[in-house]
C-alpha cells in the first residue's frame, strides 16, 4: 500500500529583494577587481584603460565608477582588506605584550590567516603579484608610501592607547611604529623584487627581518654582546 499521508509542508523562505541586490553588487565588485589586477600585472598598471576593465566585465564605464573613483582605487583595494586584517589582528594582541611583541605577533598572525579573506575576492596568487606591482611601480608606489604613513598613523594611535599614553605627548609610539614599519617596507621591496610571489615568502621573510630589530640597534656589530667600543685599531 502506498502512504497517502501528505508530507509536512517545506517552509518557502523568501530572500529579501536588498539582500540580492547586495550580493549583484559584490560581485559586479570583484570582478572588476580582478579584471582590473589581472590587466595591471599583464601590462602594466599605466598602460591599462578603464574602457578595457569595463570591456573585460562587459559592464559600462559608468558601473565601474559606481565602484571606484579610479584606477589607483581599484589598484589597492584588496591592499586595503590586507591593512584592516592586520589592524584588528594587532587590536586583537595580548593587552601584556609590548609594543614590539604586538606588532611582530600582529603581522605574522595576519599572514597566517589572511589568505581565506583575499580569496573572497580575488585569487590570492594574484594579489600577490599586484603587490609586486605596487611595488615596481613608481606612481603606485607614491600612493603606497602615502597610505602607509596613514596607516602609521592609526597604529600609532592604538599603540600608545595600549601602554596608556598620550601619542602627542609621548614620542616613543610613533618611533616604534616607524621602526616597525620600516623593516615591513624593505621587506616589500625585497620580496617583490624576488622569484617567489607567495604569502609564506613574504610572512617568513618578515619575520627574519623583524627579529634583526634587536641586532641591528645593538652598539657593536663586530662582536655579539659587544660593549658598544670598537676595538682600537693597530698602526
Amino acid at each position: 500500500m502506498t502512504d497517502e499521508r501528505a508530507a509536512p509542508a517545506v517552509p518557502v523562505v523568501a530572500v529579501p529583494a536588498a539582500g540580492l541586490r547586495e550580493r549583484k553588487k559584490r560581485r559586479t565588485r570583484d570582478a572588476l577587481l580582478r579584471a582590473a589586477l589581472l590587466l595591471f600585472v599583464s601590462q602594466g598598471f599605466e598602460h591599462t584603460t578603464v574602457d578595457e576593465i569595463t570591456d573585460a566585465v562587459e559592464v559600462s564605464q559608468r558601473t565601474f565608477f559606481r565602484y571606484f573613483a579610479n584606477k589607483e582605487e581599484a589598484a589597492f583595494a584588496v591592499q586595503g582588506l590586507v591593512e584592516s586584517h592586520f589592524y584588528a589582528a594587532l587590536e586583537a594582541r595580548p593587552a601584556d605584550e609590548g609594543p614590539f611583541a604586538a606588532m611582530r605577533g600582529a603581522v605574522l598572525a595576519a599572514w597566517d590567516t589572511v589568505e581565506e579573506a583575499i580569496a573572497e575576492v580575488v585569487p590570492v596568487d594574484l594579489y600577490m603579484r599586484g603587490y609586486q606591482l605596487i611595488e615596481s611601480t613608481p606612481a603606485l608606489l607614491a600612493v603606497h608610501l602615502r597610505r602607509s604613513t596613514d596607516l602609521e598613523e592609526r597604529i600609532a594611535r592604538l599603540i600608545a592607547a595600549r601602554e596608556g599614553l598620550d601619542v602627542d605627548a609621548d614620542p616613543r609610539p610613533r618611533v616604534a611604529v616607524a621602526a616597525f614599519s620600516g623593516v615591513m617596507r624593505v621587506t616589500g621591496r625585497l620580496w617583490g623584487q624576488g622569484e617567489d610571489a607567495s604569502v609564506a615568502a613574504i610572512r617568513r621573510m618578515t619575520e627574519v627581518y623583524l627579529d634583526q630589530i634587536g641586532p641591528a640597534l645593538a652598539a657593536d656589530w663586530r662582536r655579539p654582546g659587544g660593549s658598544g667600543r670598537r676595538p682600537h685599531s693597530r698602526a
